[in-house]
């Protein structure tokens, strides 16, 4: 039997990278997925983002992986829309234990005529949209009455202020990435009496398709708009992989960790202690 037998995740930002990563490796825990995606193009974002076909494909890597998963087009943005896909998930499986505030962009590439676009797109999907996510799975969560576990997924620029390049998009994902371990601390600290545990991950950089493009984007930012200490984790990788962010949440979200709350969970490979 797996550590979440029987239990129902919600996790945003699921087609791909990530969340995906993150559903299939629950999914072999035992759990039941509720995913949601926006599916469509962010005006500011310059790579392609993620499609209904990939959303599908994660259903059958969930599916493959033994669980059963109920998977919506929906952005973060819209807390109505967020709202029907969670009831229509929670009506499907029955409850609601874990939530997974994944959903993120990133910004290389992005004119600096939008500046303003991008650090307004950025707070309201990683940082509005977090705080839409737990909104509307907590009433649920509340109404059970017995715990569960929320998980914020921040980044090592939600701890220091290494975002690459002095665009709006850069500075707006590192606010977005700060804010939600505010949010988290507070939620922590709220809901601790319900035995609902809030925590963040902080991963370093992953091998993602958002990720694609990122080193000749880095190249061309200008010297002096770049950290000294940007690059570069202390232990022998560029960059980590999807499922190593997942194994620490699935161990995060389990009854292994009941009295894991109000933590930044790094997982880096030395970057943020460096």
């Amino acid at each position: 039997m797996g550590s979440l037998e029987g239990k129902v995740v919600f996790i945003t930002g699921v087609a791909r990278g990530q969340g995906r990563s993150h559903a299939a490796r629950l999914a072999s825990e035992g759990a039941n997925i509720i995913g949601i995606d926006l599916c469509d193009q962010v005006s500011t974002v310059s790579y392609p983002m993620s499609t209904e076909q990939d959303l599908l494909e994660t259903v059958e890597l969930v599916e493959a992986a033994g669980g059963k998963m109920l998977a919506r087009r929906a952005d973060v943005r819209d807390f109505d829309g967020l709202q029907s896909a969670v009831d229509e998930g929670v009506a499907h499986f029955g409850r609601l234990d874990v939530v997974i505030a994944n959903a993120g962009v990133m910004f290389q590439g992005c004119p600096p005529e939008r500046d303003g676009d991008a650090f307004r797109d950025a707070i309201d999907i990683m940082l509005v949209g977090a705080w839409n996510t737990i909104r509307v799975a907590l009433p649920q969560m509340l109404e059970q009455g017995d715990g569960g576990s929320i998980v914020l997924i921040s980044s090592t620029n939600g701890l220091r202020g290494a975002v690459a390049g002095a665009r709006g998009g850069n500075f707006g994902y590192a606010a977005a990435k700060h804010g939600v371990v505010g949010l988290m601390r507070m939620y922590a600290n709220y809901l601790a009496p319900h035995s609902i545990r809030v925590n963040t991950v902080h991963p370093t950089g992953v091998d993602t398709p958002m990720l694609e493009g990122f080193a000749e984007f880095v190249a061309q930012i200008p010297p002096d708009e770049l950290p000294s200490d940007r690059l570069g984790n202390p232990m022998p990788v560029e960059r980590i992989e999807a499922i190593d962010v997942s194994n620490a949440i699935a161990w995060l979200v389990s009854d292994q960790a009941r009295y894991v709350t109000g933590i930044t969970l790094p997982v880096d490979a030395g970057f943020t202690n460096k």
